[in-house]
C-alpha cells in the first residue's frame, strides 16, 4: 500500500492515522451490510480474494478519527471537507483545491491545520491507549 507523502516529508502520527482511516473507510469496514443466503452460496462457488485486509489502525482508533473528522466538519465546514476529500476519498490535493477554487498550497495549509485540530481532539486517547 502506498502512503502519500507531500514533498517527500514523513507523515506525522495523526496524518498516518488519517491515511489509514481513509483506507478503512473506503473499504466499507465501518458499514454493516446484509448478505442474502443466495449471495453467500454464490460466493462459495467462486474463489474470493481475502475478505479482511490488515490495517495499521484498529476499529476503535478508526471510529475515534471518524468522530473527530465529523466534529471538525461541524466546526469548520471547508476544513472538514478538505480532510474528508483528501484522506477519506483519496482525492489528490490539486483536485481538492480546484473543488474549492483555492490553490494547492492553500489547500495543503488547510489540510495540515485540520490534521492538527484532529490531533488535539484525539490526543487524550493517546494517553489512554
Amino acid at each position: 500500500m502506498m502512503i502519500r507523502k507531500p514533498a517527500g516529508r514523513p507523515l506525522g502520527d495523526t496524518e498516518y492515522l488519517l491515511e489509514q482511516w481513509g483506507w478503512w473507510r473506503m473499504d466499507g469496514v465501518a458499514v454493516p451490510g446484509y448478505t442474502s443466503p443466495t449471495l453467500a452460496l454464490m460466493r462459495q462457488a467462486v474463489a474470493q480474494p481475502a475478505a479482511s485486509k490488515s490495517y495499521c489502525i484498529t476499529d476503535d482508533w478508526a471510529i475515534a478519527i471518524d468522530n473527530a473528522v465529523a466534529k471538525l466538519a461541524l466546526r469548520d465546514q471547508q476544513m472538514g471537507d478538505i480532510i474528508w476529500l483528501y484522506y477519506g476519498c483519496k482525492w489528490p490535493m490539486v483536485r481538492v483545491g480546484k473543488h474549492y477554487g483555492v490553490s494547492e498550497g492553500k489547500t495543503r495549509e488547510l489540510a495540515r491545520a485540520g490534521a492538527a485540530w484532529i490531533d488535539c481532539v484525539v490526543c487524550p486517547l493517546y494517553d489512554a491507549a
